[in-house]
């Protein structure tokens, strides 16, 4: 793999680091099962590749994005809370709804933005080549975002949050508004996501309505990796392992592409994916050899 590609897999991994937060707090956080990521990066898209067509600031359209997918999340959790149906039966509803909205906000499948000022507008006049400088600006949003998001779980409201995941009974024992919780937490993932698809669509050019596909598993795989490589109750640990994760993933499948000895082309994508996916999943209960051999020394 050469440097192009490789920064090339750094940026869309920092990119989707951001899904990888957002997938983590409804998750692994709020232990809510949420397919409506799969609709809010693509909502995120959408919205500002709208915006910006029409002459938005693309920090402003950014930041418009990241409320409609905001909004993605509550319509998510009052379909559950309100009317209770089941974590995922409701995302899938508000996933399947955005489909037809991005469309709508759209107003046609594919919006090109590669004539249009982004957010990496202003930083183009400093010299670095584009290869450069998507994935310094994007390790930049997600260091920043990472830190928020860490930062937040940190506090008395963050530890509402996370008590409301690990036990909702307890915590509305111990005064947790835990429905206000779900409300602000699904926002919050779905928030990031769309950030994750703001940013995207500006580094790339385009705005497409199947962009979405496929990102609830990119997301959950990224957080697997993350935990596998540092598993630790430390929230502020178990933050850099989201995007540890991502990165590495990337990285991973485009080592795999790149490898002339496998023979896989760009078309085999889909098929690395799942075969990384399905590593991922079994890694965790996979039998450690060191561990085990630790294990044994010490029993003697």
């Amino acid at each position: 793999m050469n440097e192009i590609a490789f920064l090339g897999a750094l940026e869309i991994g920092l990119v989707y680091g951001l899904v990888a937060l957002g997938v983590f707090l409804s998750f692994r956080v709020l232990n809510f099962p949420d397919l409506t990521v799969d609709g809010s990066f693509p909502l995120g898209a959408a919205v500002t590749a709208a915006l910006i067509v029409v002459g938005t600031n693309p920090y402003l359209a950014t930041g418009v994005a990241m409320l409609a997918g905001a909004a993605a999340g509550v319509v998510t959790a009052f379909l559950n809370l309100r009317f209770r149906i089941l974590h995922l039966l409701a995302s899938i509803l508000t996933m399947i709804a955005l489909y037809s909205i991005n469309l709508r906000i759209m107003g046609r499948p594919n919006l090109a933005l590669i004539t249009e000022p982004t957010v990496l507008t202003p930083f183009e006049g400093l010299g670095l080549p584009g290869f450069y400088l998507k994935p310094l600006f994007a390790l930049a949003v997600v260091l920043a975002a990472g830190g928020l998001l860490a930062r937040f779980l940190a506090s008395d409201y963050g530890l509402g949050l996370r008590a409301t995941g690990a036990n909702a009974r307890m915590a509305r024992a111990q005064g947790v508004a835990t429905g206000r919780s779900t409300y602000f937490g699904m926002a919050l993932s779905n928030a990031m996501v769309a950030l994750g698809g703001a940013l995207f669509a500006q580094m790339n050019g385009f705005a497409d309505i199947t962009m979405g596909t496929g990102t609830i598993v990119v997301g959950l795989a990224a957080v697997i990796v993350g935990e596998v490589v540092l598993r630790s109750r430390i929230i502020v640990i178990a933050v850099v392992a989201c995007v540890m994760g991502s990165v590495l993933y990337r990285i991973a499948i485009a080592l795999a592409l790149n490898a002339d000895v496998l023979g896989l082309q760009s078309s085999d994508l889909n098929l690395v994916t799942a075969i990384l996916v399905a590593v991922a999943l079994i890694l965790p209960g996979a039998r450690n050899p060191i561990k085990a051999l630790f294990a044994r020394a010490s029993a003697r």
